[in-house]
């Protein structure tokens, strides 16, 4: 399918424009944002990235998440809201994205903020990686 390849061409383009790119996986993203709550640089790491021009979120809701990660996610997504583009790939439809938010209220701002003017790609196919892995295996054995 290559979602992630997409959303990163989409991002090396934005930088050859020279717009400031971010790319995170949202697990890792979440974690850092827990990890920043701890020691106090959560304010400067949501300046960072309200501050990025393009903001591509890899692997949204792959996992349930907490109240508190919720909350966090809603930060960042609140702060870029008609001033920023983020880009999101996930392997799950729209419309369950909100039963993976910990919280159905922050569920919903997150989802009206990020769906209302989207431009959603829904790509189809095999997985990339896989067909990466298939051709890696007829070279070693042909």
């Amino acid at each position: 399918m290559g979602k992630t390849f997409l959303a990163c061409a989409l991002g090396n383009a934005a930088c050859r424009h020279g717009y400031t790119v971010r790319y995170y996986r949202v697990p890792r993203l979440l974690a850092e944002l827990a990890t920043a709550r701890v020691d106090g640089s959560l304010r400067r790491i949501l300046n960072t990235l309200s501050r990025t021009d393009v903001l591509i979120l890899d692997d949204w809701n792959l996992a349930p998440i907490s109240v508190a990660e919720s909350r966090d996610l809603l930060e960042v997504i609140d702060d870029r809201t008609q001033a920023r583009s983020t880009v999101i790939a996930s392997q799950l439809p729209i419309e369950t994205w909100h039963s993976v938010i910990g919280d159905a209220t922050v569920a919903d701002a997150i989802l009206d903020r990020l769906v209302h003017g989207a431009h959603k790609l829904n790509l189809k196919g095999e997985s990339m990686r896989k067909i990466a892995n298939l051709q890696t295996s007829e070279l070693t054995m042909g």
